[in-house]
């Protein structure tokens, strides 16, 4: 498995894409949270807070986690490389999770310059140091569940189609689907006795934001990588 992670990792840098991707999170977080006018803006929001890069970066994920992870199968499958994979002394669970792996750690990559904005909006405090840090940290949290859950849809789609594109916007969809959704059809109001946005991401994202570890959001969070990771492998399987 640490050989299959380590080849997808170093193929991500050995390529743009890994620095293209980090660089673009950078990018657009720090235009719309420091340049740009508007609401997400914290320079004009008056107080020392980071809810607005923690609402932003979920949707951000929602479409550079499928970029990232399109090509981890759909390559193999249109190359034809997945034959020589399967030939590999690995079980097929080792090479799924060794992809797994090696996307989920470019995410963290992409996490860890984003850590200055702490210090920053820290510092930026009247007095300095006011900052949530308890929220703050549930909130990093909540975003390394949603990657991982994200991720793994992301591998799974990549199975479908040969066709990167087809197995983006898969990605895309189906992460749109789970993690906005659910709210949506609540919305709507035709289940009157159930909360329906327990069954989506985002609530149990938001609920990990708040600073309170609930095992609950955990177990929910490992139940959908796991379920799809499983997908994933009896995708693969078939091939």
């Amino acid at each position: 498995m640490l050989a299959i992670l380590k080849k997808e990792f170093n193929t991500f840098f050995a390529s743009p894409i890994g620095y293209l991707v980090i660089a673009v999170f950078l990018l657009i977080n720090g235009l719309f949270l420091w340049v740009f006018k508007g609401d997400f803006n914290i320079l004009n929001a008056g107080f020392s807070d980071l809810s607005s890069f923690f609402y932003l970066a979920p949707w951000f994920f929602m479409f550079l986690i499928p970029a990232i992870t399109m090509r981890s199968f759909s390559d193999e499958i249109k190359l034809g490389t997945i034959e020589i994979l399967k030939t590999k002394p690995l079980s097929n669970w080792q090479i799924v999770l060794g992809k797994y792996f090696g996307a989920f750690l470019l995410i963290i990559f992409a996490l860890i310059p984003t850590l200055i904005y702490v210090y920053t909006v820290d510092q930026l405090g009247n007095p300095v140091g006011n900052l949530d840090f308890g929220s703050t940290l549930g909130s990093y949290f909540g975003l390394l569940f949603l990657a991982a859950a994200f991720t793994a849809i992301g591998l799974f789609t990549s199975t479908l189609s040969n066709n990167q594109i087809v197995a983006f916007i898969l990605g895309v969809t189906l992460s749109f689907l789970l993690f906005y959704g659910f709210d949506a059809i609540a919305e709507l109001n035709l289940f009157k006795n159930y909360t329906i946005q327990n069954i989506g991401m985002n609530e149990h994202f938001k609920s990990i934001s708040r600073g309170v570890i609930d095992t609950r959001d955990i177990l929910y969070f490992v139940s959908i990588t796991f379920f799809f990771l499983f997908l994933t492998k009896t995708n693969f399987d078939k091939k």
